[in-house]
């Protein structure tokens, strides 16, 4: 009964969706359990780039796949992601649940007013009407997966949440989109027709695979310090991004996680608005992004990157029980020298090592490095990787020694580049 959970342990974009991959190989299925088409997990394999959004991480590897309640679906993106992989040569086996939560048109337009009206306090989010949804759902508006197949409910629904969302987008955030009903329930009606194939009882099926003594992949999206509680709000996300969320996202209880991967990313990067201690605005910082690629999957941004900070991923570890890590982008330092880890943080006087509650305490935060040698700039990876641990540079070891150290826990992966190939395991 191996329920594994991967989470990301610092701002989201993790490479939580190559660790997944990855880890598909040797699973039965793979589930997302949270967040929407805001999430962006890209894979490369032999070169192919393969961006997705909605469809978990182990369709390339011909497994059984769940999108869970805790999901909320946008059938257009999902639609056309199906169509894309389908063309690619995959017949992704998918299971959707009819429990997960619906993203319209009229959500997109809410979230960018919304965004607009908080000024300061905007999360930057990415405009796909993720927040919107959630809130519906929350003061149970919503309109759920099953709704697409009811004519009847799916109309009663939508009359009243239309109704609402446009008096939201007119007379509250002063919006002039005009709002067709019928074309909305027309459209809705055809997204369920061409899902419903897909459409069971998510929560089912994953207890029944679970009691079957299968390999089950909890997938995570985004990272905790976006999570809806425990992240850095309201700079955030809209769902439980954690390990907890697992279980109420895809419905099984706590005894059904055995495992919880935290996938560290070597460095610091964010998506959006709010304080990011660590954040470098100089070449150092330019030099990361560019080399590690650092622009949104969703959304095309660049990221804001800095040096590793250590504090949230102890945090993360406490919140999700995290048992073991994963380091990926390791490669991606190659050449910077020294490098700094950040340890603990400063604020008012005082030594926090853990993340505050407080965003104005947050903002304060000045943080403590230690500074360690890096390693060259070339390095053949590639022997690297077929050699294993004592394959990687001196430096890059004890880079990683002491990542174990501070946050008290193993490291069980390492990835060395963006390929699937590019990994390293540690049998510990």
């Amino acid at each position: 009964m191996p329920g594994i959970v991967v989470v990301g342990t610092q701002w989201g974009d993790e490479a939580k969706g190559k660790v997944t991959d990855f880890l598909a190989e040797n699973a039965d299925c793979v589930v997302r359990f949270n967040g929407g088409a805001n999430a962006g997990h890209t894979v490369i394999v032999d070169g192919k780039v393969y961006k997705l959004r909605l469809v978990p991480s182990g369709v390339l590897h011909h497994k059984r796949l769940y999108i869970g309640n805790g999901v909320v679906v946008d059938p257009e993106i999902l639609i056309q992601e199906l169509n894309s992989l389908k063309k690619e040569g995959f017949k992704p086996d998918l299971r959707i649940s009819d429990r997960a939560h619906v993203v319209f048109g009229f959500h997109k337009v809410i979230d960018g007013l919304q965004e607009r009206f908080k000024g300061n306090l905007r999360a930057g989010t990415t405009m796909m009407g993720i927040g919107p949804v959630y809130s519906d759902k929350a003061a149970r508006f919503g309109v759920r997966v099953a709704d697409l197949l009811d004519r009847d409910v799916l109309e009663w629904k939508l009359n009243l949440l239309v109704d609402l969302a446009q008096r939201l987008i007119r007379d509250v955030y002063g919006g002039d989109q005009v709002l067709d009903k019928k074309q909305i329930l027309q459209q809705a009606l055809g997204f369920g027709e061409s899902i419903s194939g897909y459409i069971c009882d998510v929560s089912a099926e994953v207890n029944e695979a679970l009691d079957r003594g299968e390999t089950v992949l909890f997938e995570g999206a985004q990272g905790t310090l976006l999570d809806l509680d425990h992240g850095l709000y309201p700079y955030g996300s809209s769902s439980s991004t954690v390990a907890g969320g697992a279980c109420t996202g895809a419905g099984v209880g706590p005894t059904r996680i055995d495992e919880v991967l935290g996938v560290v990313k070597a460095y610091t990067s964010r998506v959006g608005a709010g304080p990011v201690p660590t954040e470098l605005t100089d070449a150092v910082g330019e030099r990361i992004r560019s080399v590690g690629h650092e622009f949104g999957t969703a959304t095309g941004r660049p990221r804001r990157c800095g040096w590793l900070d250590l504090v949230p991923v102890k945090y993360s570890v406490r919140i999700s029980g995290v048992s073991k890590l994963v380091v990926t982008k390791l490669d991606v330092l190659s050449g910077i020298n020294p490098l700094k880890i950040c340890v603990g943080y400063e604020a008012d006087g005082r030594r926090l090592d853990s993340v505050p509650a407080s965003l104005s305490l947050f903002a304060k935060c000045k943080p403590v490095y230690e500074e360690m040698e890096g390693w060259p700039e070339k390095v053949n990876w590639q022997r690297a990787v077929k050699e294993g641990y004592s394959g990687l540079p001196r430096q890059a070891r004890a880079y990683l020694e002491r990542i174990e150290d501070h946050v008290g826990l193993p490291i069980t992966v390492i990835s060395v580049g963006p390929e699937r190939k590019d990994t390293i395991i540690i049998n510990k």
